[in-house]
């Protein structure tokens, strides 16, 4: 038994390796992927910069991500066209992490997330990503975009960044701040920056304006010795020594509840970045546990170089996809790059105004927000504009994954509203047979007979309960149950009451049409053998018909009939067999 359980987590291991199919799609077109992955390296530089400084961890921890994280998960993840590093969502979830525990727990968190990651790879749960709604996902983005503009407002403002853990408080202080001492030049660069990046995407959507404008605004601020323009500052020639002195396994503990909420977001945002991807082309299908395998080996080696938590980045990926990339070259070609950068011209690099990189960032969140989308998705259904709503505001006042919750929760609690709603309790005719007029007015007097539609579960059964208990003037109730879709404990538990109320005021209860898994769900509770007559369970409404005759003839209600001749095809009058 263990050798089996042996075989079958290497054969796991193995599926998530990269395989042969992968290189062929390497060689297929490999100048095309290089032109591409030198793209995304150019429009990634100056966001990795800006995500590291935002972070709280510098620059260089931007950088380090962008190299290390991007080449691993360009190797071993799911998608080939998928582009890796840090991104503004995971930053939002960062910067409190950094505040509480400092740069070595959000290394540590990094490292803990990655192999959560890994785990969630080895036990298949990629495919769940299917079930988050779109409104949470438009509401999640909005919400990030928002958070990511006003964490870019102290240096886009020229000000100390204030201390603080919610957004839009520490927005207003920066306000605040700069009213006493206004840096306009900071205000110049950052609104340049964003500028030419927005209007130079609608009238060039292929030339990165991003790295043509930092490079502007550094030669500027290099040339006039603006020194109200704050430079990134000294960054390391080269990636650091791989080392584990971050760790502080004491704390293991306290950073669990972080890691979780890390490893969540990274799994999220990467899995909608592939999607996203695989949208944008023909042919192409992600794996997405294998995207989660190599999320989770970029997170446990970017800690290790002082990187921060990486996840795909969509932006990044977008411009891959664009520029014609065909297989995962490209975005290791984007990795190489940005290396080379990191050795060879750190000084340079060192000398961009950090307002300049806020302009970046401005510019990258306003573009995230998709106003077409929007105002789709709060036109189809109240539900979803409300869903999306909630999930924006809880992303802005509290944080990610707290949002994704709420957003999923809302979700859920309306779907289940609306499957409520479609449970159907309605009372149907009896079938007449061969009787006559006078025992047809009889039997319409003393037995109803209803018909269940639907699902009878925990949310729609206390509306059948309130129905079904207001019948009155009866002597039996037939429950037709062949159309009930699906039952749970909490409907059998109420299915139980209302025949336990009727039958306290004399009223018998039948059933028909019970299927196999409902009448497990009854017997479970009790409910089943109160459906039954005489120990008789009823198959179909007509032989429950007969059984409510034979009662109330002899309970002497109805006068004694001898028994009817039946037509084995008995139904109503819309619908197939009477059940």
């Amino acid at each position: 038994m263990s050798t089996i359980l042996v075989r079958e987590a290497l054969a796991r291991i193995t599926s998530l390796l990269p395989s042969r199919s992968d290189l062929a799609e390497v060689r297929r077109d490999p100048r095309r992927d290089l032109l591409a992955g030198l793209t995304v390296a150019i429009v990634a530089l100056p966001l990795a910069l800006g995500f590291g400084v935002s972070s709280g961890l510098g620059a260089e921890a931007g950088l380090a991500t962008a190299v290390v994280a991007g080449a691993l998960a360009a190797l071993f993840g799911g998608s080939n066209l998928q582009v890796s590093g840090p991104t503004g969502a995971m930053t939002v979830v960062l910067v409190p992490i950094v505040g509480q525990y400092g740069p070595g727990g959000v290394l540590t968190v990094g490292l803990m997330a990655g192999v959560m990651l890994v785990a969630l790879a080895a036990l298949r749960a990629g495919k769940y990503m299917q079930y988050v709604p779109a409104p949470v996902v438009e509401g999640f983005t909005l919400g990030i975009a928002c958070v990511i503009g006003l964490q870019q407002v102290p240096n886009a403002l020229g000000v100390p960044k204030p201390e603080g853990d919610r957004v839009v408080v520490v927005t207003w202080r920066a306000v605040e701040e700069f009213a006493k001492g206004p840096n306009w030049t900071a205000v110049g660069f950052a609104v340049a920056v964003a500028a030419v990046m927005l209007v130079g995407a609608r009238w060039r959507p292929t030339v990165p304006f991003s790295i043509v404008a930092v490079i502007a605004a550094t030669l500027v601020a290099q040339v006039a010795h603006l020194d109200a323009a704050k430079p990134i500052g000294d960054l390391p020639a080269g990636l650091p020594v791989p080392s584990l002195s971050f760790l502080d396994l004491g704390s293991l503990g306290t950073l669990l509840a972080p890691a979780v909420a890390v490893a969540a977001l990274a799994a999220l945002e990467s899995l909608l970045s592939a999607s996203v991807a695989d949208g944008m082309t023909v042919g192409q299908k992600y794996d997405p546990d294998r995207e989660l395998f190599g999320q989770g080996l970029a997170n446990i080696a970017a800690p290790l170089f002082g990187g921060v938590p990486a996840t795909g980045a969509i932006a990044r990926t977008a411009v891959n996809v664009r520029t014609g990339a065909n297989s995962r070259l490209a975005a290791f070609m984007h990795a190489a790059v940005l290396a080379v950068i990191v050795f060879a011209a750190a000084p340079l690099v060192a000398k961009i105004p950090l307002a300049a990189l806020a302009g970046v960032l401005l510019a990258t969140a306003i573009r995230m927000v998709e106003v077409g989308s929007l105002k789709a998705m709060t036109k189809a259904t109240r539900s979803d504009a409300l869903i999306l709503v909630l999930t924006a505001a809880a992303t802005l006042a509290l944080d990610l994954v707290y949002a994704v919750i709420i957003g999923l929760v809302v979700a859920g609690a309306l779907a289940l509203r609306a499957v409520a709603r479609e449970a159907r309790f309605d009372q149907v005719p009896l079938d007449r047979g061969d009787h006559t007029a006078e025992e047809h007015a009889l039997l319409a007097e003393h037995i109803v007979a209803y018909r269940i539609d639907g699902p009878l579960f925990f949310a729609a059964a206390h509306r059948f309960l309130l129905e079904l208990t207001e019948v009155a003037d009866v002597r039996v109730v037939i429950l037709r149950m062949s159309r009930v879709s699906t039952m749970d404990a909490t409907g059998a538990l109420v299915l139980k009451d209302a025949v336990e109320k009727l039958k306290r005021r004399g009223i018998l209860v039948l059933a028909s049409g019970i299927r196999p898994g409902q009448r497990q769900v009854l017997d479970s509770v009790g409910a089943l053998d109160l459906l039954r007559h005489e120990g008789r369970e009823y198959a179909t409404t007509p032989e429950a018909i007969r059984g409510a005759r034979d009662h109330l003839g002899m309970a002497g209600v109805l006068p004694a009939i001898p028994a009817q001749k039946t037509s084995p095809k008995t139904t109503d009058a819309k619908e197939e067999p009477v059940r």
